[in-house]
């Protein structure tokens, strides 16, 4: 599935607010172990000599930077540029008032900083580091801020902007040039940046505004609720789509991308993928024929032979155009120079027809592999066979006979809990398509990291695909139920 998830590791307020005496500020106090973040100013509270001033509150978040490196040196995420980074905080509604109709910008901290044990977000008491004044308390000493308030980097490409109308919306910002920076990912024109976090502040104008926005409070990563701790999403579209099943030949109807094919190998070596030796990561040949022993060749498109690709692991494709009145063709894979076959597949072809009339399109779905419960340190393949609802076999021709499953290139999904709705996983309809189903001859499938899912909680999953003629996405009306269990 194109979805990893990563659970703050550090957060904390600090604030300039005056204590319980309103005579003291208290910029040495510490709420690192609180269970919220809270932005705020507070205008006039407090009159000095020096007339009114503000009371400032800034949220401030670290984010396990080093388990994202080790990801994608496992190719669990993918390479830079081919994934998005979302920063993703939740509203804590609270009785307070609330403020609207402001922003709140968000900056790449330049100084490391240590979260703390404090709690009390009221009264100010508990004190340490991380606060106004102070960073970090070590061994080797303490290490102050250089500007009281936090040390932050306001280069457009280490800031970001949430916009707030009502005050009690969630933040969902795309932070992927900083998270990549924080990654040093090869060929990140931006340079390296160390991860020292986010600061979440209001903008500037703000702060110094003669008006309060009091207060707007997040929840933490030490939150009890698990769906509501900060994170950081990443999402890609890793989808396959293995056109085996769904092989259209060449037609003047299409256009020239539409008659474009992608057919994949799959290297099983004693039940794992691998590499093949003599190609690794490097192209691999395709040849098609009307014959399985390969005597009567079919000239593909653009070219013959079809250079192919390595995907990942142990996962070779090619893209082809095919013209050809054949109802059955065979695909054959070689290394450089034709040399060596290293396998021979069957591609059913479909013909592109027009119509008369627009079809209209409904789905019936099963999950043929579905479990009742999954442990929540697996990743789950989920199978699913798609047909169309009105399907009828010519009873004349063919008494029995076994149904094929569609393949919905537009398939996708969304995972809702069953005990109060909450969506867990929405439906990826944006530019990153994470939640794109993949398919092979064999149906469509999705895989699920079931990490991302708490313990003890039964979760539905439910199909859509997007109709061209409505342009929306349409849902199937079947739910399948599954639950997550330590």
């Amino acid at each position: 599935m194109g979805i990893k998830r990563y659970k703050a590791s550090s957060d904390s307020t600090i604030s300039n607010a005056y204590d319980a005496t309103l005579t003291s500020r208290a910029t040495g106090s510490n709420m690192g172990a609180s269970d919220i973040v809270e932005v705020f100013s507070v205008y006039g509270q407090v009159s000095s000599s020096s007339g009114l001033s503000a009371e400032l509150a800034r949220g401030i978040v670290k984010f396990p930077i080093a388990d994202m490196i080790t990801d994608r040196a496992t190719s669990a995420l993918p390479a830079s540029g081919n994934v998005n980074f979302f920063l993703r905080m939740y509203n804590a509604p609270h009785s307070q008032e609330l403020p609207r109709n402001f922003d709140i910008v968000m900056h790449a901290v330049t100084t490391d900083w240590e979260e703390g044990e404090g709690l009390d977000m009221e009264g100010y008491t508990d004190s340490g580091s991380v606060n106004w004044i102070t960073a970090k308390s070590a061994s080797s000493g303490v290490t102050m801020w250089t500007t009281n308030g936090g040390d932050y980097d306001a280069h457009f490409k280490s800031s970001f902007t949430a916009s707030f109308k009502n005050g009690d919306e969630d933040i969902e910002v795309d932070v992927s040039s900083l998270v990549e920076q924080w990654m040093n990912s090869s060929g990140n024109i931006l340079g390296s940046k160390s991860n020292y976090g986010l600061i979440l502040k209001l903008t500037d104008t703000a702060e110094a505004a003669s008006q309060s926005y009091y207060t707007k409070k997040f929840f933490g990563r030490d939150s009890e609720f698990f769906y509501r701790r900060p994170i950081i999403e990443a999402r890609w579209d890793s989808s396959l789509k293995d056109d085996r099943g769904r092989f259209y030949t060449s037609s003047s109807l299409a256009t020239a991308a539409d008659n474009l094919n992608t057919v994949y190998l799959y290297n099983w070596v004693r039940g794992r993928l691998s590499n093949i030796p003599d190609v690794g990561t490097g192209s691999i040949y395709l040849r098609t024929y009307t014959t399985l022993t390969g005597s009567e060749l079919i000239t593909t498109t653009p070219s013959d032979p079809v250079t192919g690709s390595h995907v990942s692991k142990g996962i070779y494709k090619a893209q082809f155009a095919l013209n050809t009145t054949s109802s059955t063709v065979y695909d054959r894979w070689f290394s450089s120079g034709l040399s060596t076959c290293y396998h021979t597949g069957t591609i059913s072809t479909i013909p592109t027809i027009a119509r008369s009339a627009a079809p209209t399109f409904q789905y019936a779905a099963a999950c043929t592999n579905l479990k009742s419960i999954y442990s929540n340190t697996e990743t789950a393949r989920l199978n699913f066979f798609i047909r169309e609802k009105n399907w009828s076999p010519t009873i004349y021709s063919k008494a029995v006979a076994s149904i094929d499953s569609t393949a919905i290139s537009s398939g996708s999904y969304r995972i809702y809990r069953v005990a109060d709705g909450l969506e867990t996983i929405s439906l990826g309809t944006g530019s990153t398509l994470h939640t794109r189903l993949s398919y092979d001859c064999s149906g469509s499938y999705a895989d699920l990291d079931m990490s991302m899912f708490e313990s003890g909680y039964s979760y539905i999953i439910q199909l859509s695909y997007y109709n061209e003629d409505l342009l929306d996405w349409v849902e199937l009306s079947e739910e399948f139920k599954f639950r997550v269990e330590e």
